[in-house]
């Protein structure tokens, strides 16, 4: 993931007095999946715009593959895969011919647009599905038959607006399996735009955060955690069991405190939650162990993407 392919910097697209992008440095890698995150009109949808040589930056530069999108668009093309949160086919088509007849704009033969289209519709999932009429396939099918469809041009790069909005919780779950397998398996990179916090958080290896046409954060989830909330204590919580003696719980909280690091330590009945400024989860195990006390469950609390998303957009973080 050290092969940078796409590369923008100073990237600004203005509409009169509206500045859509503002100034865009990014570098996404070769076999990424890159999220975008961030409110309707952050820019998210502007960038995209002008990663496929669909709109012309007001001033900086895009690189896609190493193609200008500016100068050289239906090269880009070429290279890049476009899947929309509402992709559409011809519905009297079935998804076999479908995506024969992209191959054929693709410049291949019938058979070979056939025998492709036949290899894909199998990795996806809808051999079973390949002679029936596209008009008839669900929200989750017609997914799977864009993503088929953007794979016949074998392409290095896949941009995904919302690929799981309106699929069912077990089908957006194996359409993102298949989106990772197909990353890491073929080394092709993926940019995805999506409010599903969960599921980005899930597949992306780093994420950009969007806010009033700026970049204002990028990293993986673990860097930014660290990030921005590394003045906040760690939560570690504990549950003993409920019939041990007061004694004992006292003789603990005496034990916790003592370990370097313990801010706060909060005691109700079998509960114990420990607030201390880095992870000692593994000398609260210890303490309670050795107290005598039966040790019933034991987690710490780690900031997801929600928490960050919510920190950037909502607290402190938008002026960042």
């Amino acid at each position: 993931m050290n092969e940078p392919i796409i590369i923008l910097n100073d990237l600004t697209k203005q509409y009169d007095q509206l500045v859509a992008v503002d100034h865009l440095h990014l570098t996404i890698y070769r076999g990424e999946i890159f999220g975008l995150l961030g409110p309707n009109g952050a820019g998210k949808s502007t960038t995209i715009l002008m990663l496929l040589g669909l709109s012309e930056p007001t001033a900086g530069e895009v690189r896609v593959c190493g193609i200008n999108p500016v100068t050289h668009p239906v090269e880009v093309k070429r290279k890049v895969g476009y899947l929309p949160d509402n992709v559409r086919f011809y519905d009297d088509l079935t998804g076999l011919e479908n995506l024969i007849y992209t191959g054929q704009l693709n410049r291949m033969t019938k058979k070979q647009a056939r025998e492709k289209a036949l290899h894909l519709l199998s990795r996806v999932g809808l051999s079973e599905a390949a002679h029936q009429k596209a008009g008839t396939y669900s929200r989750g099918m017609l997914q799977r038959l864009g993503l088929a469809d953007v794979l016949m041009k074998d392409p290095e790069v896949i941009i995904m607006d919302e690929p799981t909005l309106g699929i069912d919780p077990t089908g957006a779950k194996e359409f993102l399996a298949l989106i990772v397998k197909l990353s890491k398996e073929e080394s092709i990179t993926v940019l995805l735009s999506s409010h599903y916090l969960l599921q980005v958080q899930e597949i992306c290896d780093r994420i950009g955060l969007f806010v009033k046409g700026k970049l204002i954060a990028v990293g993986d989830i673990a860097s930014l955690s660290r990030k921005l909330f590394a003045n906040e204590p760690f939560i570690i919580e504990a549950t003993v069991d409920q019939l041990s003696p007061i004694s004992r719980l006292q003789d603990l909280k005496q034990v916790l405190v003592g370990i370097e690091g313990v801010k706060q330590i909060d005691v109700q009945n079998a509960h114990i939650r420990i607030f201390a400024a880095k992870d000692i989860t593994a000398q609260v195990a210890r303490a309670i162990v050795h107290t005598g006390l039966d040790l019933l469950s034991l987690s710490k609390r780690e900031h997801g993407l929600e928490d960050i998303y919510r920190r950037y957009f909502e607290g402190d973080g938008m002026e960042a």
